[in-house]
């Protein structure tokens, strides 16, 4: 019904370079074998989609920053509140010892 998940149409198509780089995984030198290998990808494809949309980038910075704030906002609330309680019990309590 609601949360039910769909699931694809298919089931998806092992590739040759996918099988081919499962064949040796484990292999610590290049192998002699004549089928051709998939390319590795660069590190500068993980951090292509942030330079071409360099507004979006600051916004997302944007709003990390602001809900990290908050959240050290609210932590520094509760250390002072509960610090005061604890004040403030310490002085009932030894209020009530004395009399």
């Amino acid at each position: 019904m609601l949360l039910r998940p769909k699931l694809p149409d298919s089931a998806p198509v092992a590739t040759a370079d996918v099988v081919a780089s499962a064949e040796h995984r484990d292999a610590p030198v290049a192998c002699a074998c004549s089928h051709a290998h998939a390319p590795v990808p660069s590190a500068s494809s993980a951090v292509a989609p942030f330079l071409a949309r360099p507004a979006a980038a600051v916004a997302a910075v944007l709003v990390v920053g602001v809900v990290l704030t908050a959240l050290l906002a609210t932590v520094a609330i509760t250390a002072v509140s509960v610090s005061i309680a604890a004040l403030v019990l310490r002085s009932l309590l030894n209020g009530a010892n004395r009399r």
